[in-house]
This record gives structure tokens, C-alpha cells and sequence, in this order.
């Protein structure tokens, strides 16, 4: 009787496998990082490696990096066409589909990536940031932040006056907005071009996170890097086709949120870590390292003031004040 039962659970077993290899739902998921980036290592790939084993298999992934599938700026526009199933869309690249997200993009809020994932999770859970996703189609599994920007250049940027027309790499055209605060030109340039336009000398300063640094290899083509200053932020969301999503069932459901929830906490806390390691390397490798003087910083943060209220002017939405206000609450503590 024992090894009766014991081989009726091996076929019950083996039954079930069958079963949900059967039912197993393949995403195909774009993402324009490549997967040595710190943001696919600690974040998109744990992500789907967590969520595979979670459902037994019922949901599996082929992953697109690198634009494989999709030009940064046109992985929302993949999913909603049905090329892509699922996406880890850089908000400040759909600025035009998503303007209330790319509050995000602001100077002068969040001081580390945890801060500013703690607020974006929180804005995704519900309110104009998540409806503005669902009514483009896609359903936020989870946000995440960059640590705040911070510029990188040739020459030391200090005061307003040493940004005078110099052609500064942006993410978008929110961050646009202070490039051109500080007296220099907003350039929107994707990451994965940024290296040669410095190389080449099309840019004379890059704003960008230091924790991403190494995923494009910037400090080769630069000679100094600052080091506490919030040039804005940059959010990545994890999205599913809302059609897809809806159709899944509800644990599986639970099980993407539960871990993408614990996915943007520790990409996020992977990212500040990995900071001042990177600034040891880089003061070694002979780059400047710098801190603004509070002068510098006073002068900057004066110049800046009116980004915000630009921000919402330029957005021209009936939600864009309520929305800012809920950030700066989220990011002030």
C-alpha cells in the first residue's frame, strides 16, 4: 500500500508539471539596458528569475535587452502594438505619453535611490501616475528610481555661469528644463549613445546617475565627476500589457506585485551601495571627484527654483500641481 501511494504522488506530481508546463504563459519583455547594467543585474532579471520560480513555471520570460526588440523610446509604443508583452520602461524617454510621470525628472527632491523608490511605489500604488499608465494600455508591476543625478564633464561645472551654453545631455525634456535653468542646452540623448557623443565632442556635460556610470563606461571620456548635487531623477517601470495582466490568474497576479514590490527595494538599496565604491575607483583612476561649495550649491539650487513650476505649466494637465505636491511631500522626509 505505501509504494502504491508513494507512486501515486509521483504521477500526481508529474501530472501537475505537465499541467502547468502546458498552461505556461511566455512574456516577452523589452528593456533597453544591457544585462551587466546594475539595473538588469539587481532588478530585471532577479525580477523574472524570482517570478519563474514563484509560479512553478506558469509564467516564463524572453527577454529582450539592449533594444533588441525596441529603441528605448519606443518600448511603450512595443507593447501596446503587440511585439512586446511586457517592458521596463524608462518614464522620462514616453514624456509625451506619460507627462505625469516624468515628474520624476524634477531637480532638487529625492537624495538616494531608496528615497525616491520609496515615493515612486507608493505614487504607482494609485493616482494619477498609475491611471496615466493604465490608460496607455499597460499595468505598473513596480518603480523604481537612479540615484539622483549628477553631472559629468570635461572641465569642473560649478557656478550658473560656468553652464553657459554648453550642450548638456538630458534624459528627456523634463531634465531638459534644467539644462536650460543652469544657462546650458538640454541634449536628450539615450544612454547607450552617450559615450561617443562625449567622445566625439557633441556634449560638453552629461547629466547622469553615478550608479549607471560603469553600464556605459562615461568615466573613460570624462575627467571629472560631481558628486552631491540632485540634477533630477530617472524612473523605470515595470509594465505588462493591462489586456495580458488581467487575463492572468489572480496568484500569479499576487506573485509578480509581491516581487517586483521587493525587486524596486533592492535594486534600489544595490544602487546608493555601489556609490561610494565607484567614486574610490574613479578618484584612483585620476578623474576629479568633487563636492559643490555650498556657494556653488546655493547658487545652483536659486537657479533651479523655477523648474518646478515650469514643469507644470509645460505639462498643462489639471493634475500636474496635485501631483508635484504629492512628490515633494513623499520626497521631503
Amino acid at each position: 500500500m505505501k509504494t502504491k501511494n508513494k507512486l501515486a504522488l509521483v504521477l500526481a506530481a508529474g501530472l501537475t508539471l505537465a499541467v502547468g508546463a502546458a498552461n505556461a504563459e511566455t512574456l516577452r519583455l523589452g528593456d533597453f539596458q544591457s544585462t551587466s547594467h546594475i539595473v538588469s543585474v539587481e532588478g530585471t532579471t532577479k525580477w523574472m528569475a524570482a517570478v519563474e520560480e514563484a509560479t512553478g513555471g506558469a509564467i516564463k520570460f524572453e527577454h529582450f535587452p539592449s533594444q533588441q526588440a525596441a529603441k528605448s523610446k519606443a518600448q511603450l509604443d512595443a507593447v501596446n502594438n503587440g511585439i512586446l508583452d511586457a517592458a521596463l520602461l524608462g518614464a522620462l524617454y514616453h514624456a509625451e505619453a506619460l507627462p505625469l510621470n516624468s515628474v520624476v525628472g524634477l531637480p532638487g527632491y529625492y537624495s538616494s535611490a531608496v528615497q525616491g523608490t520609496e515615493a515612486v511605489q507608493q505614487m504607482l500604488a494609485e493616482g494619477p501616475l498609475r491611471e496615466e499608465l493604465l490608460a496607455s494600455g499597460v499595468t505598473p508591476i513596480f518603480g523604481f528610481v537612479l540615484p539622483p543625478y549628477q553631472v559629468l564633464a570635461k572641465a569642473r561645472l560649478g557656478l550658473p555661469a560656468d553652464w553657459d551654453a554648453l550642450d548638456v545631455r538630458t534624459s528627456g525634456s523634463t531634465q531638459a528644463l534644467t539644462a536650460r535653468a543652469l544657462g546650458g542646452v538640454g541634449i536628450s540623448i539615450p544612454g547607450p549613445e552617450v559615450y561617443t557623443a562625449v567622445e566625439r565632442g557633441r556634449l560638453d556635460a552629461v547629466l547622469f546617475p553615478l550608479a549607471s556610470v560603469p553600464g556605459y563606461k562615461l568615466n573613460e571620456v570624462v575627467s571629472h565627476i560631481s558628486t552631491n548635487a540632485s540634477f533630477g531623477g530617472y524612473s523605470f517601470i515595470m509594465v505588462v500589457r493591462s489586456d495580458l495582466f488581467d487575463g492572468l490568474g489572480d496568484d500569479v497576479k499576487a506573485e509578480m506585485l509581491r516581487l517586483g514590490k521587493e525587486t524596486a527595494m533592492h535594486v534600489a538599496q544595490a544602487q546608493d551601495a555601489s556609490v561610494s565604491t565607484l567614486l574610490e575607483q574613479w578618484k584612483a583612476e585620476g578623474i576629479d571627484t568633487y563636492a559643490f561649495t555650498q556657494d556653488e550649491l546655493d547658487a545652483i539650487g536659486e537657479a533651479l527654483t523655477a523648474v518646478s513650476s515650469d514643469w507644470v505649466e509645460r505639462i498643462g494637465h489639471d493634475q500636474a500641481a496635485a501631483v508635484l505636491e504629492s512628490y515633494r511631500s513623499l520626497t521631503s522626509n
